[in-house]
């Protein structure tokens, strides 16, 4: 908009610098010269040469003193070529009015000498300053550049000195000659050139400063014409308006450079100010202000809230699942999801409430202006039951759910930390049980400490060795021999004693110590695996869960074959299974299955069923086993739908030729069940519940013949 007011105002300096000229022209012709006096003549373009002059040198000060190491060049060949025309226009106006000045006659041929160097020189340097793109300067560039000019203006000044009785008179009685007439066509051409350069340099986008110069050569070239075409003997008012147009144009000069070295800079300073205060205060991705800004505001409202009657609610809300949906579907669809999130709950905020995103998939809602703590439970359950669930993502559509947790000052907190806090655990704790909505407890914070310290034994027993496997059978259902096993992590923690995995590995996979725990499961049953085969018993192959973490590592093929080779186990005695989940983003496992695949290991889909797989995934990715998931399994002969699923999973398996395992077999007539179906292996408690490495060793394994 600015850009666009600057435009115009230059179209408006123009023309009325235009009308001035054919005005002044018009009056003087009218006039004859007769009603202004020779005295008030001179007195006037005395002034306004001083005017020029002076103005020329505020533009050399700015240039100069304003000039840091590594600044504009058009800054500082600006401030060159004004402090060369600062000094002809010294002279010219000097020996204009009758003052002898360093040995110089007074006459207006000389004056006149002055004035066309001053032109020809502006119109230059203007042109080549303009014509060529802007670029950094260094501090020694500018002090030669600098010294340059000086040595060029004081020779300029000597050679005139030494030659002025010599030089051929300007502008005399006997008319005008050729040199007069290519000065007074060729001197506003290059003023043109120079406007044409500028306009044409900012083509795209005309700033403020350049389009002020592009005003200074209008009326520099206006000027020009009125001094050399009009009056160039100086008797008339002619010379003294263009003297006037010469200051006005140097002013918009010093108003260009004042924009160039001030203005603009400090201008951008604050645009750069302000971008970094909404980058620290609100989230990129979705607009919202940020965790930062939400305690500034709410630390503002606690205070003002007192002890007064008002209550102030924090309710965070968590998307449930959504770092599945990140890691199954990709990032850039889990960052449509939070905008979409973020859109709607705004939608939802009364003008009082204002929505925050935490980070990662939180976002928290701060409710003021209730009296009872009722009230605000109400507000914080109906913005929640007003979100719609329906999401669509890349024109697929996806039903979510959010968590929230709730905490109300003063009642559960007296501080912003506090607050906030409380509100996060509230949420966390929903999610652990399953709910949609809870209020913060104190008995929360026991819990959320008892994580925190799990979270550090898991850190430290990684390094003691708490940590083991037992191992599951897989066996085949048609000789009933023993074909496999499936190492199962447990942790024998020195406190609390055997820990179920439930226990500790989703808050592995939280904090993300389920990608060194992963790591070391794998390891350890390699090493098992290799020992036993070392010991002569027949070689049957182990099977190791990948958590999401671990399948989005982009080195995990290279991981897995160091494994392998430091433990000596060939690659096709290891089966890696993955969930449903890992598929989703079907490039990425494209990718990662084929990388594994070509070490020579076995790939399964655990828990197959119970996620969203299409035939196409089933047929393109190389998978060699679908595990039939033990909820299917658990009901098979009391619910016919589940029936018709391990049929449907069995059959669909034959035909892609694919290995089927049933998980969860724990009766003989789910067993001959399976039987029926042709699945080719079963694994559950009719077999044997997972077991140490020394009970499978002796009750499972077959040592080799001879």
């Amino acid at each position: 908009m600015q850009i666009k007011v600057e435009k115009r105002k230059t179209i408006i300096q123009g023309i009325l610098g235009l009308t001035v000229m054919l005005g002044v022209i018009r009056l003087s012709a009218i006039m004859d010269g007769a009603s202004i006096s020779a005295n008030s003549l001179q007195a006037m373009n005395l002034l306004a040469g001083i005017i020029c002059v002076a103005v020329s040198f505020a533009v050399f000060a700015q240039g100069w003193i304003l000039f840091t190491n590594n600044l504009s060049g058009r800054r500082l060949y600006s401030a060159v070529l004004f402090s060369i025309l600062g000094t002809l226009d010294v002279f010219h106006i000097a020996t204009f009015s009758g003052i002898h000045i360093f040995g110089f006659e007074p006459n207006n041929s000389l004056s006149m000498w002055f004035l066309l160097l001053s032109h020809a020189l502006g119109a230059l340097g203007l042109l080549f300053i303009f014509s060529f793109p802007d670029r950094e300067i260094s501090q020694r560039h500018k002090v030669l550049v600098f010294l340059g000019a000086a040595v060029l203006n004081l020779g300029t000044i000597f050679i005139l000195y030494i030659y002025q009785k010599q030089l051929p008179t300007l502008f005399g009685v006997n008319g005008i000659g050729v040199f007069e007439r290519v000065a007074q066509v060729a001197i506003p051409i290059l003023y043109g050139l120079g406007i044409c350069a500028i306009m044409y340099i900012h083509r795209k986008e005309r700033p403020a400063a350049a389009l002020t110069v592009v005003t200074a050569l209008v009326f520099m070239m206006l000027g020009h014409i009125l001094l050399t075409f009009v009056d160039p003997l100086g008797t008339g008012l002619e010379h003294a308006i263009g003297e006037w147009c010469m200051g006005i144009s140097y002013y918009f000069v010093l108003k260009g450079v004042y924009k160039l070295t001030i203005e603009d800079p400090f201008q951008g300073q604050l645009i750069i100010e302000a971008q970094m205060k909404h980058m620290a205060y609100y989230d990129d991705l979705t607009g919202l202000p940020n965790l930062r800004k939400m305690r500034e505001c709410l630390g503002g409202s606690l205070e003002s809230c007192g002890e007064g009657s008002n209550r102030i609610g924090v309710a965070v809300i968590n998307i449930n699942r959504f770092k599945a949906i990140n890691d199954s579907l990709g990032y850039s669809a889990g960052d449509k999801l939070l905008t979409e999130v973020g859109e709607r709950l705004s939608d939802l905020c009364s003008p009082s409430e204002v929505i925050y995103r935490m980070g990662e998939d939180e976002f928290a809602i701060v409710i003021p202006g209730y009296g009872d703590v009722e009230a605000v439970e109400m507000r914080a359950e109906q913005l929640l039951g007003s979100v719609n669930p329906a999401v669509m993502i890349d024109k697929t559509e996806y039903h979510i759910s959010l968590s929230m947790g709730l905490s109300i000052f003063p009642e559960d907190g007296d501080s912003v930390d506090q607050i906030i806090q409380y509100a996060d655990m509230a949420v966390h704790s929903a999610k652990e049980l399953g709910l949609d909505f809870i209020r913060y407890t104190p008995a929360m914070k026991l819990r959320t400490q008892s994580k925190v310290e799990l979270e550090n034994d898991m850190r430290k027993g990684l390094d003691r060795g708490e940590f083991f496997l037992e191992f599951q059978p897989q066996v085949s259902l048609d000789s009933g021999n023993t074909v496999g096993m499936e190492a199962l992590v447990r942790w024998n923690h020195p406190t609390r004693g055997l820990l179920s995995p439930g226990e500790f590995i989703p808050l592995a996979e939280e904090s993300g110590l389920i990608v060194p725990l992963g790591e070391w499961v794998l390891r350890t049953a390699c090493q098992h695996n290799k020992q036993w085969q070392d010991e002569g018993y027949e070689p049957i192959c182990v099977s190791v869960n990948l958590s999401m973490r671990q399948f989005r590592q982009y080195n995990l093929a290279d991981r897995v074959d160091m494994i392998l080779k430091e433990v000596g186990l060939e690659a096709c005695y290891l089966e890696l299974e993955i969930t449903e989940t890992m598929t989703f983003d079907i490039d990425t496992a494209f990718e990662q299955l084929h990388s594994l695949k070509r070490l020579g290991l076995y790939i399964s889909i655990d828990d197959f069923g119970t996620g969203y797989s299409s035939l196409y995934y089933l047929k393109t990715l190389p998978i060699d086993r679908l595990k039939i998931d033990r909820s299917f399994v658990k009901e098979v002969m009391l619910d016919g739908n589940d029936a018709a699923i391990v049929s449907t999973i069995t059959t669909m398996a034959h035909h892609l030729k694919l290995k089927v395992t049933a998980e969860g077999v724990e009766s003989k007539d789910q067993l001959e069940f399976l039987k029926l179906q042709n699945c080719h292996e079963g694994q559950g408690f009719l077999f044997s519940k997972p077991v140490p490495a020394g009970v499978f060793e002796s009750q499972f394994l077959t040592r080799l013949v001879g």
